[in-house]
């Protein structure tokens, strides 16, 4: 394990790794400051040179494949601990110098979304089956991130807090017309025509979301104002009061986002707000992991905010307000990942477990990316015109509070409608 060995040395400079070879040796790798320890046994003698050549791929495809196994009590939200408290040194290792230098040439290709390639990356994630996300979501099926204000809110109260800042934001009257680009299986579109007298368009390009939206509009008796329609964002066509997108942009691509933003301002009426909600930095401009680019998220990226504030300010659109969410997501992720630990033999039964371990990586890498390296949560709010909303932020509380006031009368509808669609499923 020389290469490996060598790799790691440079690497580790917070917490140590205990790390056992094929043919049983043990090696202990020491950083200078206390942090994080992690146990591993490395089963396949190749690991040692490709891990040093491209860590994040090799790593979670060996893990998949169970040729990477943790040791002692160690688990793998650890492994993303250790590697991000030590990130900057890894990713000044001259391997990996080269190896994003490589990513970045091929960055525009690897995000080249147009409508068709679009459609499939989509499917590739969200058409895998309603029932694996039924078992790690909460009852709303919010595949995003939950709002914290207190941090010991449950998954449940987070998201119904997600939505309702939301809503607040978005200053919502009765006759308005709202486009929902990304509406996952509907919740946030059912919420919003709950809580006032407005037609709602939720677009989507999963046919497993899609059904289930469709089912639950008409089982909560919204159908007659809230649609669902399988079309991309690019192919929309009419002009709405308010636009919405949680989650959606970082399936854009960085060559899209300017023509993404100036739709937004193409589809929003004078008066009009758009909120938009996506995972975003505080680095530069970077690439999407290997490890998700190929597994999880083809064609994803979450923009810094310069690329964002680049497209916008080209879009014509104004930046009405922008609001960091820091440890959000991570909360959020880690309840997803512990519900997913308690339905594991469900997960291997309905895939295998080869799936079950894709999985847990990439949420326990997610949630270590929000809580231990760099990665945030944006909302941004836009406008064609800078007086569509109020001067200050006071009217968003004020907004929250008679939102929350009327969720008793709407919410245990939305929730048994849920319900009742899935049980027939």
């Amino acid at each position: 394990m020389k290469f490996l060995s060598r790799f790691l040395r440079q690497g580790i400079h917070v917490g140590s790794l205990k790390l056992r070879d094929p043919d049983g040796r043990i090696e202990l790798i020491e950083g200078g400051a206390a942090g994080p320890h992690l146990s591993l046994f490395i089963k396949d003698p190749s690991l040692d040179w490709k891990i040093a050549l491209n860590p994040e791929l090799a790593i979670g495809e060996a893990y998949m494949d169970g040729r990477l196994l943790l040791e002692d009590g160690s688990d793998i939200y650890t492994l993303f601990e250790l590697y991000f408290q030590n990130k900057y040194f890894f990713d000044h290792i001259p391997s990996q110098l080269i190896s994003r230098k490589f990513y970045g040439k091929f960055k525009r290709f690897l995000q080249h979304n147009p409508v068709t390639r679009s459609r499939a990356n989509a499917q590739h994630h969200y058409d895998i089956g309603n029932r694996l996300y039924r078992l790690f979501l909460d009852g709303d099926m919010q595949y995003s991130c939950g709002y914290y204000p207190k941090g010991t809110e449950t998954l449940e109260e987070a998201q119904t807090a997600k939505k309702r800042h939301i809503a607040a934001k978005l200053c919502l009257a009765d006759g308005q017309r709202v486009l929902d680009i990304g509406c996952g299986w509907g919740g946030l579109a059912l919420y919003l025509a709950s809580i006032a007298d407005i037609t709602v368009v939720g677009i989507t390009l999963s046919k497993e979301q899609l059904k289930i939206a469709e089912a639950r509009a008409v089982a909560a008796g919204l159908s007659d104002r809230v649609k669902f329609r399988l079309v991309d964002y690019r192919e929309i066509v009419g002009s709405f009061d308010r636009i919405v997108s949680v989650g959606m942009l970082e399936h854009v691509g960085a060559p899209f986002l300017s023509p993404y933003f100036q739709g937004v301002r193409a589809r929003l009426t004078v008066d009009g707000v758009a909120l938009i909600h996506s995972i975003s930095s505080c680095e530069p401009p970077g690439v999407t992991g290997p490890f998700l680019s190929k597994y999880i998220f083809p064609g994803g990226y979450s923009p810094s905010l310069s690329e964002v504030f680049t497209a916008v300010e080209h879009s014509g659109l104004w930046a009405l307000d922008v609001e960091i969410w820091r440890k959000h997501y991570a909360y959020t992720l880690h309840e997803w990942r512990r519900r997913c630990g308690e339905a594991k033999s469900e997960i291997i039964a309905l895939y295998d477990e080869r799936f079950y371990r894709m999985w847990e990586f990439y949420l326990a890498a997610s949630e270590a990316a929000f809580l231990v390296s760099t990665s945030h949560v944006f909302q941004m709010q836009l406008g064609r015109r800078r007086q569509v909303v109020p001067l200050s932020r006071g009217y968003i509380e004020k907004s929250s509070t008679e939102i929350e006031a009327k969720e008793p009368q709407f919410l245990p509808k939305l929730a048994a409608a849920t319900a009742a669609v899935f049980d027939m499923q």
